[in-house]
């Protein structure tokens, strides 16, 4: 048998005085004393030591013991049963978003839920500093235009959104309308600005290939310009209160200015429409395309031979020109300055050449043109097939076969235009198809329905890669290498997009991308 343990429980000692140093409390020692565990409790002896019902005692003991307290899951990680049908028809009925019926992508960026009374007060004590800044009438957006179908009315409610960056000290800015309502403005706002600035640029250059401009526009609004312009137009109090925007660190200054900037002008687009977002940008926050800073990289230019259209040879257009301009009655396409911005004069020599006899009517087929018109005048209608024709064959002219002696015969412009108007046509889709989801929600679907790789699939689900025009020595590489041909039909298929903006507008892009080409994939397959 073991010995047993150890232990002092009732040994005391006579007091016994210490002797310590002066100033210090006298300490009497009157007793040691050790833990010991309990002991198993003994089993009787009529019992074996395994017996179940002595174990089962045991066991009872153990639970005796008080457990630590155990740490419950964040609030954030417990599910909340679904809402029943009857409220969550309530919190439909009653949100904001259901209320216009004519102006559904404005309706869809409106907040989920109505303004609280945290909200009115901001807006109360702010909003007039904010459209002061911008250049707006400082009287309440619900004065302006005769009923609810006018956007402009619902500027309030939007630039209040605008200003609510997630600040996690503030419980405003963590609710659920007001974060919604912010991350899908900026959501918006980021496309509405590269089409602006391309289509700007595409005017301005009209010799210039889309590589500078790109320059130009990373230049002007990069994530590190966007604090100066923030601060140039004195917004930057609305966004830092309690902060000085010149002390902070970039991580911490970058991405608020961001995400205000990109949503103010998804909410000015909403409201006001691009010559808007034209006045803003280069009027309020001052931008100057010819400043020394914006200026691209200087790189050695092909020589450009070639005319360009009348409009572009007196004079290099403004900012104020682009904004102000509206095409004509009788004009043959919904944007034509831009059209002949993309498409030099001289295509027209490829008119009548085996491509315009041979596939041309093929790939018209395909895509579902000419759309009918209501022309007047049939010569307007024949002159606009003309001249889409051509646009179609500059669509899938590649860089190889022409560009180094003519720079602009090539689909790069087209390129260009049709990207950012492609991202913007599925930006609107997504905010209007998805009511209730955040913007960084939106942005990875549609980073993820725009990938290249599914771009150039598209067309070629569509058998239109085959009549890419490329130039002799590359051709074999690039319809043989998946690794060449994928970025090729990608390009060809976002020239189609820009073409069919510059000659019949965004419904057409929609119509194209939607029913056409399929891009969300939810039409039926053929077996």
């Amino acid at each position: 048998m073991a010995p047993p343990a150890m232990a002092f429980q009732a040994l005391t000692f006579s007091p016994l005085p210490l002797h310590l140093p002066t100033g210090r409390r006298r300490v009497r020692v009157l007793a040691v004393t050790a833990d010991q565990p309990p002991p198993p409790p003994q089993a009787s002896p009529s019992e074996p030591a395994n017996s179940p019902s002595r174990l089962l005692r045991e066991l009872a003991e153990r639970k005796k013991a008080v457990s630590p307290k155990k740490k419950h899951p964040p609030r954030r990680f417990i599910l909340k049963p679904p809402l029943d049908d009857e409220r969550l028809t309530q919190r439909f009925l009653n949100s904001p978003q259901l209320s216009l019926k004519s102006l559904p992508l404005l309706s869809s960026c409106l907040p989920s839920a109505p303004l609280s009374a945290a909200d009115r007060t901001w807006m109360d004590e702010y909003l007039l500093e904010a459209k002061q800044a911008l250049g707006y009438p400082l009287a309440p957006s619900e004065t302006l235009g005769e009923g609810d179908d006018c956007p402009a009315r619902h500027f309030d409610v939007l630039l209040y959104l605008v200003f609510q960056h997630l600040d996690p000290s503030c419980e405003r800015t963590r609710t659920r309308h007001v974060r919604n309502g912010h991350s899908r403005l900026w959501f918006l706002g980021q496309f509405v600005l590269e089409l602006a600035f391309s289509e700007f640029f595409l005017q301005r250059y009209p010799r210039e290939s889309p590589g500078p401009m790109r320059e130009r526009v990373f230049a002007l609004i990069g994530k590190r310009m966007l604090p100066r312009w923030i601060k140039a137009a004195s917004l930057h109090n609305l966004v830092f209160p309690y902060d000085d925007l010149d002390r902070m660190i970039r991580k911490d200054r970058e991405p608020p200015t961001k995400a205000v900037f990109w949503a103010l002008f998804g909410a000015i687009y909403l409201c006001f429409g691009m010559p808007e977002v034209y006045r803003v940008l280069f009027e309020a926050f001052g931008m100057d395309p010819e400043e020394e800073s914006c200026q691209p990289k200087l790189r050695r230019q092909l020589e450009d031979v070639d005319y360009v259209s009348v409009e572009f040879e007196k004079r290099q257009l403004t900012w104020q020109d682009v904004a102000a301009y509206r095409p004509p009655e009788d004009a043959l396409f919904a944007h034509p300055r831009l059209f002949r911005a993309c498409v030099p004069p001289g295509m027209h020599r490829f008119r009548g050449n085996i491509w315009d006899f041979d596939n041309r009517p093929k790939v018209m087929n395909i895509l579902g043109y000419p759309l009918p018109m209501n022309d007047k005048i049939p010569e307007i209608t024949e002159a606009r097939n003309i001249e889409l024709g051509l646009g179609l064959q500059l669509c899938f002219m590649h860089p190889s076969k022409y560009k180094f002696e003519h720079p602009r015969f090539c689909f790069e412009r087209l390129e260009y235009v049709g990207q950012k108007i492609q991202d913007l046509v599925l930006a609107e889709r997504l905010l209007m198809k998805h009511l209730d989801a955040p913007g960084r929600w939106l942005a990875e679907k549609h980073r993820r329905l725009l990938m290249n790789k599914y771009c150039g699939r598209y067309l070629r689900d569509k058998h239109l890669h085959h009549y890419i025009i490329y130039g002799e020595t590359v051709q074999d590489r690039f319809e043989h290498n998946r690794r060449l041909r994928n970025p090729s039909t990608t390009a060809v298929q976002q020239a189609i997009h820009g073409l069919s903006y510059c000659v019949y507008g965004k419904p057409d892009v929609r119509r194209l991308m939607f029913e056409v080409f399929d891009f969300e994939q939810v039409q039926p397959k053929a077996v």
